[in-house]
């Protein structure tokens, strides 16, 4: 009689790769439409990565699709008017192949994101210790009592004095820069792995907007969470980013890291962004250097380079056929004819 084989050992699990990237999204693409009305395309051909404890920057004015990226990340976008395809994948997993439990549990607690109008993004009927205390009992195992020592922690942290008081309170009887530090407080008390900053401090005067920077900064830099930051201000991105993605008309144009970025911008837009930023070093009184146009001004990208309408590089190629992103070892770059030198100096707060 044959012996009985021993049983199989179980191969060990595969360690996680360090360096994978956390977020990797790949040729997203995000449409708009309705019944009897073509598709309006709002993000093409988009993908970019964010690796574990990295700050990415996605830049671009009003209408480049930077928002509608994020959203389409948290998956927040409106199924019955919005087409996304492409991947998103988050630690490997396909985000937009997730049903909509599954993304509701890791919304907030793998995943979070900070808005940018913290008056309609917190319930006006509601204190700010209910809406902290929601999100700690959804994704935690506490009860009442200790949710309620999170939530004045997590005040208290953010930088909100008397924190057991605003607990108590509503939104409406905060400051704009307190109600945005709420804001960072519901996103981080899970302590996510990934933060998306939606334009944080547009509403805020300058002196709380770089107060609200720093409480973010320090509290990722503490949580070693990833960060992705949206915003139209390159000064924003100077002082917090790793890698700087530019966009414009639902394409990246230019993506870099900070340094190389500042020093050198290629893509005439990204230049155009850096020249019209105003600066403490020149004279009184000197001219701002706008873009010209506005951010509607621009050509279909089945038709040509979306830019060209506004450009003082353009050929006559940019507006026959449409640029592709082109890869080296500094940048990606999608422009048939870009800047040989920088154009403008670099902003307070950019490293080489």
């Amino acid at each position: 009689m044959s012996a009985t084989p021993p049983a199989s050992t179980p191969a060990p699990a595969a360690a996680p790769d360090q360096d994978a990237p956390l977020l990797d999204v790949r040729d997203l693409r995000i449409a708009f439409g309705g019944r009897g009305r073509p598709d309006v395309v709002a993000v093409d051909e988009v993908s970019f990565s964010v690796r574990p404890g990295q700050h990415v920057g996605l830049v671009g004015e009003s209408g480049s699709g930077k928002s509608v990226t994020s959203l389409a990340v948290m998956g927040l976008l409106p199924k019955r008017s919005a087409r996304v395809s492409g991947e998103v994948l988050f630690r490997g997993r396909d985000l937009l192949s997730l049903e909509p439990k599954a993304m509701a549990k890791m919304r907030g607690r793998e995943i979070a994101m900070v808005f940018q109008d913290p008056m309609t993004s917190l319930n006006p009927v509601v204190t700010v210790g209910v809406q902290l205390r929601e999100v700690l009992r959804a994704h935690l195992d506490v009860d009442k009592a200790e949710a309620d020592d999170r939530a004045r922690a997590l005040l208290e942290k953010v930088g909100i004095p008397d924190p057991g008081r605003r607990l108590r309170e509503y939104p409406h009887q905060l400051s704009g820069g307190m109600r945005q530090r709420v804001l960072i407080a519901i996103a981080l008390a899970c302590e996510p792995q990934l933060l998306i900053a939606d334009e944080p401090t547009t509403a805020l005067d300058v002196t709380i907007q770089a107060q609200v920077l720093e409480v973010l900064k320090d509290l990722v830099a503490d949580t070693g969470a990833a960060l992705l930051m949206i915003t139209h201000d390159l000064g924003v991105v100077a002082g917090l980013c790793d890698e700087v993605n530019v966009m414009y008309s639902g394409r990246i144009v230019e993506k870099a890291r900070r340094g190389p970025l500042f020093k050198r911008p290629r893509h005439p837009y990204t230049a155009g962004l850096l020249a019209s930023i105003p600066r403490l070093d020149l004279p009184r009184g000197s001219a701002l250097t706008p873009i010209p146009g506005s951010p509607t001004l621009t050509l279909p990208w089945t038709e040509g380079c979306a830019f060209a309408p506004r450009c003082s590089h353009v050929q006559d190629d940019c507006r026959s056929r449409a640029p592709r992103l082109e890869t080296d070892d500094e940048r990606a770059l999608r422009c048939f004819h870009p800047v040989e030198q920088p154009t403008t100096p670099r902003p307070a707060g950019a490293v080489t």
